[in-house]
């Protein structure tokens, strides 16, 4: 085990008067507080010993069937028995690597992939297996290309909808391709979906585990659309594999704290979320188009991005000479904070690739963060440069 790189990065850049585009936190001003504060009354009100003491390992029952039914409703063919509520869905990659990646054995992931799941797959020792990937996510002749023989490949880990750290999207196409490679090749899908509640002009397509419930683990959280504070998040298994993932919760913490989960089903049992998104959705966009602006305006020649469908993220990639890690301490000095692309990749890191988070700045920051970042930028590059407006 070693240290979280990205949190390690956010602890220098989270300095009084830097303006921050690195941490993936959603915007606070999106948190219901008011929601929340009316529905811990009544939990308190209506259950209150119950709320407190300990719970059931698989989660509180009608929060089971209120995600089943949610799902159901994306297209799955899930029952509750098949929810397992855990500690936000950071828990259930954890559990997926514990019950499923032995020493040794292969585990597949995109390129480049979310920091935290190789975090949480890398104590149990895997031999990772980096997919090629292009804007449109996994390569499928590189999935049916994967080990399938003893030991096998375990698992292939993606997230189709608005990725971390890239915000790509997996198209239509592409999801049916995915799909047929795998099960080709015999590998398992782990598809984590936290922002596909955050598109900004259409839904996503159905999730993958829509078309192969047998063969793909799916993985869901309240963090993006609610508050990552309450560290709700689940996991839906084929009914074969959900025994072990429950025994390996029961060893983790026996369950996901009772009382977050009855006050977050309080909130959302009437409907709630689909008032409430919508206007999470309109936020980001805005914050969206301000960063498509800034990013065209100030960015020196040579820079790459692809405008984000939905999500919280930009994927940048530098010009040639731009080493994003090496340059950081010099973006914090000027008031910039980024997080480098390195450390999302399993292998072979691209040292000019920069995560951008758009959702905790004003429009204007925005503006202001990216034209720092640009100056610093073309300084390095020697490029003839007067100092940036705020």
């Amino acid at each position: 085990m070693n240290p979280s790189i990205l949190r390690e990065i956010l602890k220098v850049t989270d300095r009084p008067g830097v303006l921050s585009l690195a941490g993936g936190l959603p915007s606070p001003h999106t948190f219901p507080v008011e929601a929340m504060r009316e529905a811990t009354a009544k939990v308190l009100a209506d259950a209150p010993r119950e709320a407190l003491q300990y719970a059931a390992s698989e989660g509180f029952g009608p929060l089971r069937d209120w995600v089943a039914a949610h799902l159901r409703g994306m297209g799955l063919k899930v029952e509750a028995h098949q929810v397992l509520i855990t500690t936000g869905s950071q828990q259930g990659l954890d559990l997926v690597g514990k019950v499923l990646v032995d020493s040794g054995a292969p585990v597949a992931v995109e390129t480049p992939t979310y920091l935290g799941a190789l975090q949480a797959f890398s104590p149990f020792e895997p031999l990772f297996t980096s997919v090629a990937s292009d804007l449109d996510g996994p390569l499928p002749d590189a999935i049916r290309a994967l080990p399938h023989d003893a030991p096998g490949t375990r698992f292939l880990y993606v997230l189709p909808n608005f990725q971390n750290p890239t915000g790509r999207l997996m198209p239509e196409a592409r999801r049916q391709a995915v799909i047929a490679a795998a099960q080709a090749a015999r590998v398992p899908l782990v598809e984590d979906n936290p922002y596909g509640d955050l598109w900004f002009d259409a839904p996503p397509p159905p999730p993958l585990a829509a078309r192969w419930p047998e063969g793909v683990v799916y993985m869901g959280s309240f963090s993006k659309v609610l508050a990552p504070g309450l560290r709700l998040g689940y996991v839906v298994a084929p009914p074969e594999l959900f025994p072990k993932l429950l025994q390996a919760k029961q060893a983790a913490d026996l369950h996901t704290p009772g009382f977050n989960q009855r006050v977050v089903y309080e909130v959302i049992k009437d409907g709630f979320l689909d008032r409430h998104v919508p206007t999470i959705r309109a936020l980001y966009k805005t914050q969206r188009d301000a960063m498509v602006q800034a990013l065209a305006q100030h960015m020196p020649a040579g820079t790459e991005w692809r405008v984000p469908q939905g999500g919280m993220f930009f994927w940048l990639r530098l010009p040639e000479g731009c080493p994003a890690l090496a340059l950081l301490p010099q973006a914090v000095a000027a008031g910039v904070a980024y997080v480098p692309g390195e450390p999302f990749y399993a292998h072979a890191p691209d040292s000019r690739t920069v995560r951008l988070s758009f959702v905790t700045l004003t429009p204007a920051q925005i503006d202001e963060a990216v034209a720092l970042l640009g100056h610093v930028l073309r300084r390095h590059l020697n490029e003839d440069l007067q100092a940036p407006t705020p």
